[in-house]
């Protein structure tokens, strides 16, 4: 494949095996970003940068070093934003694609659930990931790697 590597932000990714079996299977690189308190392995085809335990760095780092075409892997809707204005690909951690035409909506709703919370009003939070959403996620993932290694 051409120079694209998938990218994860990797704090609380729970699909990390995921995202390395379907780089391996198809030759991708892959950079996994988290902070010092997470510790993250390198593998084979898998790179890991760890970065100061400051809020946003982890997303900095990403953003900094993500590059046309790169396929990027978060469930943080600003970082998703940055990627898209970089023509990255984007998928959440249960494998939702991002897209430009959804992310002004995205952002403009967790902007009203951080000021709820602010008011008091708490929710449930998101489900737990399980075997299922991992085997789809994993899956894909790899159709969007084979998309684009057809489309190179």
């Amino acid at each position: 494949m051409d120079d694209r590597q998938i990218v994860v932000d990797g704090d609380a990714c729970p699909v990390k095996q995921e995202i390395a079996a379907a780089a391996k299977a198809l030759g991708v690189p892959v950079l996994m970003v988290s902070s010092f308190d997470h510790l993250i392995q390198a593998g084979e085809g898998v790179r890991t940068v760890q970065v100061d335990r400051s809020d946003q760095s982890a997303d900095l780092y990403i953003a900094n070093h993500i590059r046309r075409g790169d396929v990027v892997i978060t469930q943080d809707y600003g970082l998703a934003a940055l990627a898209l204005s970089k023509h990255c690909y984007v998928l959440s951690f249960r494998g939702m694609e991002f897209h430009n035409e959804d992310i002004e909506f995205m952002l403009d709703r967790r902007h009203h659930q951080a000021k709820a919370r602010r008011s008091g009003k708490h929710s449930k939070g998101p489900k737990p990931i399980t075997a299922e959403d991992k085997r789809i996620f994993q899956q894909k993932l790899t159709k969007l790697l084979q998309d684009l290694q057809e489309n190179v």
